[in-house]
């Protein structure tokens, strides 16, 4: 099946996927349209209904809250950053580029292989909750970092983003093309890892918006923004769901979401971004590449924000995680049906 972009490749499920990359899918029916053919794992009937109906869900104690505070110390001590002195948190330094000043101010970390973040990836109940979704148990893990955002004031200052009329916006975009005839299929998650508060800001989204979205886009230009809604909040509601420390929040690509900017005194967001997508093992390319990565614990080539740490790479800092079974088949190292790992 070719495509602008190359080849389309049959994921290692039997419900059929297809995907170019492993980050966007096609499917024969959308995600909030599935009838489940494995039974829930995770998610009780209301939360699967609930996620087909508004676009998200929050599973409880995903990881352990000891889990979730281990990775936030992680997260200080990888940046060098002093929980208890804030005047650590805006170190003046210089940017090579617009977007790593970005992700500075957005409070990105970039470290995507240490144990501790595999130990999120490979535990079973992070798992079973995208098996719920996907309702398919191939998958493959997304290497991701995670986000350490502090009060968005100094060099963190929101406003020294150049704002922009179209296309992304941090407070409020979908993740794919919305204006697409045939939508792609595509799933996004964050663990948790203190409990939220409203000054923090964080991940907020719209799920009226998402319910409503078939009926809501007849209305509007044809030349619409694909990427950022101009729906009226007082309509759709932008709401911040309630997280604790541990729990994992899924949210489907057609959900329309941001972060909003932490305005809190002294206080910081944490999360671990984290996302599963059914399994491509028919891309050799990527495969390849993804156990590279970890075995290297290079920087992972399938997403361009991924810029590496800037002072000292991880790779410099110390070794490569040691996976259990569930790790080795969601990195891609071990095949879900016995084919030969790539070399």
């Amino acid at each position: 099946m070719p495509t602008p972009d190359g080849y389309l490749y049959r994921a290692a499920s039997e419900r059929p996927y297809f995907s170019a990359d492993g980050d966007t899918y096609l499917a024969q029916t959308p995600l909030r349209d599935i009838d489940k053919t494995q039974p829930l794992r995770v998610l009780s009937k209301d939360d699967l209904a609930f996620w087909q109906t508004y676009g998200y869900v929050v599973v409880k104690e995903a990881i352990p809250a000891a889990a979730a505070q281990r990775l936030l110390d992680f997260a200080w001590d990888f940046q060098g950053l002093d929980p208890g002195r804030p005047d650590t948190w805006y170190t003046e330094r210089t940017f090579p580029t617009d977007l790593e000043r970005d992700l500075y101010i957005y409070g990105f970390v970039e470290a995507y292989h240490h144990q501790l973040i595999w130990d999120s990836r490979q535990t079973q109940r992070v798992y079973d909750a995208f098996v719920d979704v996907w309702d398919c148990q191939e998958l493959w893990v997304t290497l991701d970092r995670l986000n350490l955002n502090p009060p968005n004031v100094r060099n963190r200052d929101r406003a020294l983003i150049a704002p922009t009329e179209e296309g992304f916006d941090i407070e409020l975009h979908w993740d794919v093309d919305s204006t697409l005839s045939v939508l792609p299929q595509r799933v996004q998650g964050i663990i948790a890892l203190h409990d939220t508060q409203p000054e923090l800001g964080g991940f907020q989204c719209s799920p009226e918006l998402f319910r409503q979205f078939d009926q809501w886009k007849v209305t509007q230009p044809a030349d619409r923004d694909p990427i950022r809604p101009t729906a009226d909040r007082a309509e759709f509601p932008v709401v911040r769901p309630e997280l604790s420390a541990g729990d994992l929040l899924l949210w489907n690509g057609m959900l329309a979401h941001g972060v909003a900017p932490n305005s809190s005194k002294d206080g910081v967001r944490s999360v671990q971004y984290l996302s599963m997508m059914p399994a491509l093992e028919e891309h050799h390319e990527l495969r390849t590449s993804r156990v590279d990565s970890w075995r290297h614990l290079s920087t992972p080539d399938w997403n361009a924000t991924l810029v590496g740490d800037a002072t000292r790479h991880e790779s410099l800092r110390y070794e490569t995680a040691t996976l259990n079974d569930l790790g080795e088949r969601l990195l891609g190292h071990t095949s879900w049906h016995g084919t030969a790992a790539p070399r």
